[in-house]
């Protein structure tokens, strides 16, 4: 990895991926863990699946994956207990070369961060400032903007189409240092249809960064989008990134990475603290990335109980925009702000209120239970 430091490495790659394993009961749990495998698979699913929220509040605010993270990277994290002491070049470089591989491209195309945010935070400091601005939708992912602000920005909000959808034709002023496409869009669950994303790449001034943050790309299944991580190859100014936090079930971990040409990556590279990632996270999203099993059951699972509350809130008189994502918005047909409070009050948490969509409320896709327990509160409140 580009930026690892010169260490002596008594410890062999080699020998390091034969104990972190590829996700699987390769890694070596030693005599202190020493339960059966499919036991502790089936213990920490149900566990994960049916756990109650801190204090008893069903939590639903914050796009998480309620089935968490794979057995295999809890099986991960614990052999990589052994290599605590140690920083986390190889493990870093293994996860790069697993990405590398998954994406078809090259290993100096791939750069790990602090999940995904990280990233954002480098590309802002890296292609924003005094004179160069940052364009984004309004409403969406804020953290850029923010951090855009932070080194000195213009932030340049482009309101959504009427529909939901990226304004394209106006998210190209004179002068912009960064564009930032959410695709799907956090927090409206919408997609931005791929003929309009191809055509707009394809004015995009070189001196412009386009940065693709595709969070949600796992959880599409809509024959209108299509991921831009294939373009990369087309567009020295394309960044895309992606984030282990929502299909792999491991936000609290923090492990996200970006795919792009290496002279982009390297303006990035130059912003970046050094080991910004911890080990453990490193193990668990290898072991996570080869479990598909588990990503599938975590998609489909979020599939149907999507349909089951979209029916639900239509029922209600609160239709949803169409999602793409592990979260709804839906239409209230008044201010947001009472009815996240009342929910607070009954033990729901959901999403804050966004000021450009102030009657629209987002909802996290929890368990089936938990948006039972969701829809019997915001059935109550709506009255």
């Amino acid at each position: 990895m580009t930026l690892s430091r010169p260490l002596s490495r008594p410890l062999s790659r080699r020998g390091f991926v034969q104990i972190l394993g590829a996700g699987t009961a390769s890694v070596a749990l030693g005599p202190r863990l020493a339960v059966a495998r499919p036991l502790l698979e089936t213990a920490q699913a149900e566990a994960v699946a049916s756990a109650p929220a801190v204090s008893g509040v069903v939590r639903l605010s914050a796009n998480e994956n309620p089935y968490g993270p794979s057995p295999a990277a809890f099986d991960a994290m614990r052999g990589a207990f052994d290599l605590a002491w140690r920083y986390p070049d190889e493990a870093a470089d293994a996860l790069v070369s697993d990405l590398a591989k998954l994406h078809a491209v090259p290993e100096d195309h791939v750069l790990l961060g602090d999940g995904s945010s990280e990233i954002l935070k480098l590309a802002a400091a890296a292609f924003t400032g005094p004179g160069r601005s940052c364009v984004t939708a309004e409403p969406t992912f804020e953290a850029l903007g923010q951090y855009a602000r932070a080194a000195g920005a213009e932030v340049v909000k482009v309101p959504l189409t009427a529909d939901h959808r990226h304004d394209l034709e106006h998210m190209l002023p004179t002068g912009a240092g960064l564009v930032y496409l959410c695709n799907p869009n956090n927090p409206t669950a919408s997609i931005t249809p791929k003929a309009q994303v191809r055509a707009f790449l394809a004015r995009v001034p070189e001196s412009t960064l386009v940065l693709a943050d595709e969070a949600y790309h796992d959880y599409t299944d809509s024959d209108d989008y299509e991921s831009l991580m294939p373009r990369v190859a087309e567009h020295a100014n394309l960044v895309v990134t992606r984030t282990f936090s929502k299909i792999y079930g491991m936000a609290g971990l923090r492990c996200g990475y970006a795919v792009g040409q290496p002279e982009t990556l390297a303006h990035l590279r130059r912003q970046q603290a050094w080991d910004s990632l911890n080990i453990m996270a490193l193990a668990a999203a290898r072991a996570g990335l080869a479990d598909r099993g588990h990503t599938e059951r975590s998609r489909r699972l979020n599939r149907e109980t999507r349909d089951h509350v979209v029916d639900a809130l239509d029922a209600l008189g609160c239709p949803v925009i169409p999602s793409q994502t592990n979260f709804v918005m839906a239409s209230l047909g008044r201010d947001s702000g009472p009815v996240i409070a009342a929910l607070r009050e009954r033990g729901v948490q959901v999403g804050r209120r966004f000021p450009a969509m102030p009657e629209h409320l987002r909802v996290t896709l929890g368990t089936r239970p938990q948006m039972e327990t969701f829809l019997r509160a915001f059935s109550d409140v709506i009255g």
